[in-house]
C-alpha cells in the first residue's frame, strides 16, 4: 500500500510539473533563487540577497530618484518575457511611491525583431573611400534587431519649482506647484546599417508618437509660494488650463566608435507637440545631441550596453542573467564633451506651455544633471544650450570617481540663443555601478553665484535597462 501510494504521488508530482505554464515556472525558479542567495552563511550574504531582490525576475523590488524636490520611489516590479523564432519580447509593470506623496506607475511592452540571419550586401571599395576599379569589397551589415516599444505611464509629483521664465530670472522669484502627467504611446528604432569602413556608422532611425494628459495644480512650501500667487498664464503659459496633446516624433542616430578610443554619439530629432486649435499651445521642437567619449584606456562596453534590448525594470534581455557585482581593479576611464541645443517654433498665436519647456539647474524633470550647482529646475525657456565636459574613472570594483563641468543658457526668443551670458557650474562625486542595481551617484556641485548643491540620485531604471518616456 505504502508502495502503490509512492508511485500514486510520483504520477501527480509529474503530471503536475508537466502542466505547469512559464509564468509559474518563473516564479518557481526566482523562488529558489532568492531562497539560496537569502540563506546568510556571512556577512557577505546580506548583499548578495538585496542584490537578488532588487533584480531578479518576474518579481523584485523597484526603487529609484523621484524627479527632483519629490523624493525616493520604493515598490514593485513584475517583469515577464517570450521569446519566438523571431521576436523576443517582454512585459514590465511597476509602481513606486515617495513619502512625499509623489507617485509613479507605469506598463511598458517592448518587441525586439530577432531574424535568424542578418541581412549582408556588399558596396564596391570606390563608394567605400577606396581606389576605383578594385576589386576589394567593404560589407554593410543590415541591422536587424527593430526594436518597438509600447507604454502607459502616470506620474504625480506634489512639487515642483518655478522661477518664472527666461536667463534672467531671479532666485526671489521662486514658487512650487504639482502636476499629474499621463503618457500612452510607443516609438520605434530601426537599426539601418553598420560600415566598417568607417569605424561601424552604426546609423538608425526612430520615430514615437505619445498622447499626453497634464494636470497643474496648487502647492506650497516653507515659505515658498505657490505658482498660482505669483504667476499667471502670461508670465507661466498653460497655467490656466492644460489641453490634452498629441506629440509626434522623427529622429536620426550614429554611434560609430573611431580607433578603439573614441566614441560618437550623435542624434537628431524634430518633435511636433499637437494640442487643440483654440488652446494656442501647439509648437514644434527640433533638438541636436552631440556626445563624445574618450576611452582612456580603449573602447569597453561597460555599463547600460544594452538598453534597447531591455525594458526599464530588466538589467539583461530575456533568458539571460543580470551581470555579477564586479570586483576587479581592471583600470576603466573616459573624458567626455557634450553639446545639446533645443529650439522650440510656435506660430503668431501660440506659446510653449511652461511644463514642457526644458530646464537647467540642479537635476531636470527627467533627472539629468545640467548646472548642478543650482536650484533645481532653475532656468526655463523654451531654448537651450548646454555644454558639458566630463571625466570618470574606476577606483575599485563597482565605485568610480566622476567629475563634471557646465556651461549653458536659456532663452525665450530663439533669437537670444547663442554662446554669451553662460551659467557656469562644476561638480564631482562617486558613483556605483553595480552589476544590474540601478546606477548611483552621489555629487557635490559648485561654481554658480548662488551657493553649492548636494545631488544624491538612483537612476529609475537598472543599469542595462531603457529609460521611460521623457516629461518634457
Amino acid at each position: 500500500m505504502r508502495w502503490s501510494a509512492g508511485v500514486m504521488l510520483l504520477l501527480v508530482s509529474t503530471a503536475a510539473l508537466a502542466q505547469e505554464s512559464w509564468l509559474h515556472a518563473d516564479f518557481r525558479r526566482e523562488g529558489e533563487r532568492v531562497a539560496d542567495a537569502c540563506t546568510f552563511h556571512s556577512f557577505m550574504s546580506v548583499g548578495g540577497c538585496a542584490y537578488t531582490l532588487f533584480t531578479d525576475h518576474p518579481f523584485h523590488i523597484a526603487a529609484g530618484s523621484m524627479p527632483p524636490q519629490n523624493g525616493f520611489g520604493l515598490g514593485a516590479a513584475f517583469v515577464a518575457s517570450r521569446n519566438t523564432q523571431n521576436w523576443r519580447l517582454s512585459w514590465n509593470i511597476d509602481a513606486v511611491a515617495a513619502t512625499t506623496g509623489s507617485w509613479r506607475a507605469g506598463g511598458y511592452l517592448k518587441l525586439v525583431h530577432t531574424p535568424v540571419q542578418p541581412i549582408h550586401v556588399s558596396i564596391p571599395s570606390s563608394a567605400a573611400g577606396g581606389q576605383p576599379g578594385t576589386a576589394k569589397k567593404h560589407e554593410v551589415r543590415v541591422h536587424p534587431y527593430t526594436v518597438f516599444n509600447l507604454y502607459a505611464q502616470s506620474i504625480s509629483l506634489n512639487k515642483l519649482n518655478y522661477f518664472g521664465l527666461g536667463n534672467d530670472s531671479s532666485p526671489l522669484g521662486k514658487s512650487v506647484f504639482g502636476m499629474t502627467q499621463t503618457i500612452v504611446g510607443g516609438n520605434v528604432t530601426k537599426p539601418v546599417f553598420e560600415w566598417a569602413a568607417i569605424g561601424k556608422l552604426n546609423l538608425s532611425v526612430f520615430a514615437e508618437m505619445n498622447g499626453r494628459l497634464v494636470s497643474i495644480r496648487a502647492a506650497s512650501g516653507p515659505s515658498v509660494p505657490s505658482i498660482q500667487s505669483l504667476y499667471n498664464n502670461a508670465t507661466a503659459p498653460g497655467l490656466s488650463s492644460q489641453p490634452g496633446f498629441v506629440q509626434f516624433g522623427e529622429g536620426v542616430r550614429i554611434k560609430p566608435v573611431i580607433g578603439d578610443r573614441l566614441q560618437l554619439n550623435y542624434a537628431g530629432s524634430f518633435q511636433q507637440f499637437v494640442a487643440p486649435s483654440n488652446s494656442g499651445n501647439t509648437f514644434e521642437r527640433w533638438t541636436i545631441d552631440l556626445n563624445h567619449i574618450f576611452y582612456l584606456y580603449g573602447y569597453t562596453e561597460s555599463g547600460p550596453r544594452t538598453s534597447d534590448m531591455t525594458g526599464p525594470d530588466e538589467c539583461a534581455p530575456s533568458g539571460q542573467n543580470c551581470p555579477e557585482v564586479s570586483r576587479s581593479r581592471n583600470l576603466n576611464g573616459s573624458l567626455g564633451v557634450r553639446l545639446l541645443l533645443s529650439e522650440s517654433m510656435t506660430s503668431a498665436t501660440s506659446l510653449v506651455p511652461f511644463y514642457f519647456q526644458q530646464t537647467l539647474g540642479g537635476q531636470d524633470i527627467n533627472n539629468n544633471l545640467a548646472l548642478p550647482s543650482y536650484e533645481d529646475y532653475r532656468f526655463r525657456a523654451p531654448n537651450l544650450l548646454l555644454l558639458q565636459e566630463s571625466f570618470e574613472h574606476s577606483i575599485w570594483g563597482p565605485f568610480g570617481v566622476k567629475v563634471l563641468a557646465d556651461e549653458g543658457r536659456v532663452a525665450v526668443s530663439r533669437a537670444d540663443l547663442g554662446f554669451s551670458h553662460l551659467h557656469h557650474s562644476f561638480a564631482a562625486g562617486l558613483t556605483l555601478r553595480a552589476g544590474g542595481f540601478p546606477m548611483v551617484s552621489m555629487m557635490f556641485a559648485w561654481g554658480g553665484p548662488e551657493g553649492h548643491h548636494n545631488i544624491f540620485n538612483m537612476n529609475t531604471s537598472l543599469l542595462g535597462g531603457s529609460a521611460r518616456p521623457s516629461l518634457d
